[in-house]
């Protein structure tokens, strides 16, 4: 693609990088295909191919965002599907993150989309807050019908929809400290705690500490870690997620060279993919640029991680056939697509994939709370494919999938991890009944 930059321009080394991106795109349009939000619209602004158009418009121009470019852009999920199928190699990831960086800086939302983003921001990224409004939402359940009327207040209404009725305590293992390895030493990893998901299931990270050290790995949480910053780096506040990205690659890093660490263990793979940008998130930082990096290399997802471990034979094969779903971020964000589905494999479960298995679920983030609508007709769309599997549990990596796809799924809805732990020794997972297990025919 042709551009149009001035050297003065040039000389802010966002719009550089973005320029880059921009000159690799060639027109082709083998993304519409393959994207959730042109696939469900019909619109080709709602397209990468169409988003890319409005992008480099609004920064060749300097201008500032209007309304036009700010819907479009909000319509996207950043699931990178586009990125999986382009045969050009642009980095769509790079781009929309800084256009709505840019959008963050000079658009005026209207007073409540302003409202919503500033609470999702104050709110998500921090357990305490986001354990106290789950409470909170009870109280707020009772209106949805009445929230769903207004359209300014549809988020309201989803994000009441999304509440868990009953809140898990919290973990005393996600408490800074280490967990001691059983049997000969594998491996020394350090597990991401992450924000929402220590709210909402904390027996993921439990599940995986437990078999990590059952495997040999001793696993470190270190003090001082928080939300990875994906959330608000999806929204636009740039120096929000830095600050974010910045303390935790000072905590991995003191843990680091405390002990060392074979990784960084992440089990929301939403959280893995921006953790392993980490690096260029902050390239332009010098005091944070080669530390970054070297965090971003160590990340891997649980999956990614187990992988590289030469497990034993499973204690028991279950035989149940599993619908496995791809998290967008998992195999479009960091490319992981064999390793899940073989570990489950190995593990004794029959391993089935949904039709369109490319395409998102919806959750997004925040997007199934900012872009309702669209979030539950893909919801709809994943559900109906997962059904027609013919499984009895759908596996997932992510833990906004699996809140997505759980509202709408027949059947149980759980995190990998709980399955494999399973197979070596663990527990059944919560809401597995032996009535609703389907071997393979």
């Amino acid at each position: 693609m042709q551009t149009n930059f001035s050297p003065a321009q040039l000389a802010d080394p966002d719009v550089a990088e973005s320029e880059k991106i921009l000159r690799k795109c060639v027109h082709c349009g083998f993304c519409t295909a393959t994207c959730p939000t042109y696939v469900t619209l019909g619109n080709e602004l709602d397209s990468p191919r169409g988003r890319i158009y409005l992008i480099k418009d609004m920064l060749e121009n300097g201008r500032p965002a209007d309304k036009e470019i700010v819907t479009h852009i909000d319509r996207c999920l950043s699931c990178l599907a586009c990125m999986t199928t382009c045969p050009s190699g642009v980095n769509y990831m790079h781009l929309v993150d800084h256009a709505r960086a840019h959008i963050q800086e000079t658009y005026k939302r209207p007073l409540l989309d302003r409202l919503t983003r500033a609470t999702l921001a104050y709110v998500l990224p921090y357990p305490q807050r986001f354990r106290a409004a789950l409470k909170l939402a009870r109280l707020g359940k009772p209106f949805i019908g009445l929230f769903e009327k207004i359209p300014a207040l549809k988020p309201l209404a989803a994000m009441l929809k999304l509440a868990p009725a009953s809140i898990p305590a919290a973990s005393p293992m996600a408490l800074p400290g280490v967990h001691a390895r059983q049997g000969t030493k594998k491996g020394r990893v350090a597990i991401l705690t992450g924000c929402a998901q220590s709210v909402l299931d904390p027996a993921i990270n439990d599940t995986t500490v437990s078999l990590l050290t059952r495997l040999g790995v001793e696993v470190v949480v270190p003090p001082g870690e928080g939300c990875c910053g994906a959330l608000v780096h999806h929204m636009g506040r740039e120096e929000a997620a830095l600050a974010s990205a910045r303390q935790n690659v000072d905590v991995w890093t003191r843990s680091i060279e405390q002990g060392g660490l074979d990784a960084i263990v992440i089990t929301a793979s939403g959280c893995g993919t921006t953790i392993k940008d980490y690096g260029f998130m902050l390239r332009l930082d010098p005091a944070y640029a080669d530390k970054a990096a070297r965090v971003s290399a160590l990340a891997k997802d649980i999956t990614e991680y187990l992988a590289s471990l030469e497990l034993p034979e499973p204690v028991s094969k279950p035989g149940t056939v599993v619908a496995y779903h791809s998290a967008c971020s998992m195999q479009h964000g960091q490319k992981i697509t064999r390793q899940p589905k073989e570990l489950l494999a190995k593990a004794g479960f029959i391993v089935r994939e949904p039709r369109e298995g490319h395409l998102c679920c919806g959750s997004a983030g925040t997007y199934n709370i900012l872009q309702p609508e669209i979030s539950a007709r893909l919801r709809d769309r994943k559900a109906k494919n997962i059904e027609a599997t013919g499984a009895s549990i759908v596996a997932t990596g992510n833990i906004g999938c699996i809140t997505q796809i759980a509202s709408a799924a027949s059947m149980p809805v759980v995190h990998t991890i709980k399955l494999l732990d399973w197979a070596y020794g663990g527990p059944r997972p919560d809401g597995i009944l032996d009535e609703s297990l389907v071997a393979a025919e």
